[in-house]
């Protein structure tokens, strides 16, 4: 028995042609895939043949062998960066990205009077400031918003206090690498956030979760959610924090600190950060990650106000089925990330005696896994051609559409696994053209009402 979608002429799918793009995969990309494979291979051999570990709950969040980028808090190329460990218990942390548009003040100003006769109709600066859409370059310069802490010695972005900024979308990202590598602050992880953060006028989280096997499923998926409650706490202590603020309580402004008398608010999610429009995007396995969250999300509702999830975007999401597909079958040895390979990986992720291809982590189609598809978020699907993952996640976001969800399918022709996130691929043409359109679909449901096509 083979599942495959529906007849593809009834399915809403977008291909992206590639006219003036050089074809793909190119015979370097095959060089480099099958070079890729063979060390990727030889690791998860050698991790499933070393002997058992005692199970470290704090677990690592990334390889020595990986390619990171250090966190800048300036905005040096047009994105800040900073992280934080948000879990004493556990490795598990966060990447922030903040793009200069952050600076601008909020879009709704309110116009300002006209000229008096003879002043020869000159317009104010906020007047200029009002018509500007959101994707016009920020009058402010990051200088003006950049000052040193009370040490003496920080030289990064630091909100002021009394400044009313612009507040930005929270985009919670969760990056690829099989379950057992990848991170959050890699080189092309870095990359990737830094373009879609700008394209979306976003602020993005990027997730730094353990990975396997020393942190075996489901430890993946609750730091997702952790992160998610984070910034439902985040928001809640900057709402707390700003009415202090108000206040004076013998000559010194009250503000919230933990035992240690550091401050619990994150000063660039307090000032910018508005997670009532939060979208989560998942890449590769992150997919699964985020798929996890949002059925989350919703079986929480309120309880994570002021957090609501208003879409999701997975990109070649990492799902498998014990009944195979047409694509699992045909393109089983695919490029880069092969079916045996990937087996490897779902080996070492999911918890000994534990091990099928229809776990929930696996399989979203399996029956019985709540909440009902119809109270999902409006979910975008990226797929391509040659990835041999592509019929399920096809099916996956066909059964959406049967029960009225928003979930168009972007397929990418020439294209291969983590065609637009891995290292080698990452600057194509093609990459940068999947980036915007991913934000032209998400502005959609991130924007300010009247600023849904400001691209």
């Amino acid at each position: 028995m083979v599942v495959e979608p529906s007849d593809a002429t009834t399915l809403p799918t977008w291909r992206r042609q590639s006219f003036l793009l050089p074809a793909m995969p190119t015979v370097a990309v095959k060089l480099y895939s099958v070079f890729f494979k063979f060390l990727l291979k030889n690791r998860l051999q050698n991790r499933i043949l070393a002997p058992a570990e005692e199970s470290n709950p704090f677990g690592v969040t990334t390889r020595p062998d990986e390619t990171v980028a250090a966190a800048n808090p300036s905005f040096s190329d047009g994105v800040a960066t900073k992280d934080i460990h948000i879990d004493n218990l556990t490795s598990l942390s966060v990447r922030i990205f903040l793009p200069d548009s952050a600076l601008s003040p909020e879009p709704n100003i309110k116009p300002s009077p006209k000229s008096e006769p003879g002043s020869g109709g000159s317009e104010t600066a906020s007047s200029r400031l009002a018509r500007r859409n959101s994707y016009e370059p920020s009058v402010l310069t990051p200088r003006e918003e950049t000052r040193r802490s009370s040490v003496g010695e920080y030289r990064g972005y630091l909100p002021a206090p009394d400044s009313c900024r612009k507040k930005l979308p929270v985009l919670l990202q969760f990056h690829g690498g099989g379950w057992v590598s990848g991170s959050n602050d890699s080189v092309a992880n870095d990359l990737f956030c830094r373009r879609i953060a700008k394209l979306c006028d976003a602020m993005v989280v990027a997730v730094g979760y353990r990975l396997a096997p020393e942190n075996r499923y489901p430890a993946a998926f609750e730091d997702g959610m952790k992160v998610l409650n984070w910034l439902a706490k985040q928001a809640n202590l900057a709402e707390c924090s700003k009415s202090l603020g108000g206040r004076k309580s013998e000559g010194h402004n009250k503000h919230i600190v933990d035992s240690f008398g550091a401050s619990m608010v994150e000063p660039w999610l307090a000032a910018h950060g508005n997670p009532s429009r939060c979208v989560l995007l998942g890449v590769s396995c992150g997919a699964n990650i985020a798929d996890y969250v949002a059925r989350k999300a919703v079986e929480a509702g309120k309880r994570l106000d002021p957090v609501k999830v208003v879409a999701q975007v997975l990109m070649y999401p990492f799902f498998i089925g014990s009944v195979p597909t047409h694509s699992e079958i045909r393109l089983a040895n695919s490029y880069f990330y092969d079916k045996a390979m990937c087996m490897l990986a779902w080996k070492l992720f999911l918890p000994e005696g534990e091990f099928s291809l229809d776990h929930p982590a696996a399989n979203p189609l399996v029956p019985g896994q709540g909440p009902p598809l119809k109270q999902m978020p409006p979910t975008l699907t990226v797929v391509a051609e040659h990835d041999w993952m592509r019929d399920r996640a096809i099916a996956y976001s066909e059964e959406l559409r049967k029960v009225n969800v928003d979930a168009p399918v972007y397929e990418y022709k020439d294209a291969v696994h983590e065609f637009a996130t891995l290292d080698i691929l990452i600057k194509s043409p093609q990459a940068q053209v999947c980036a915007e359109d991913i934000a032209i679909w998400v502005k959609k449901y991130i924007s300010l009402r009247g600023h849904e096509f400001s691209y």
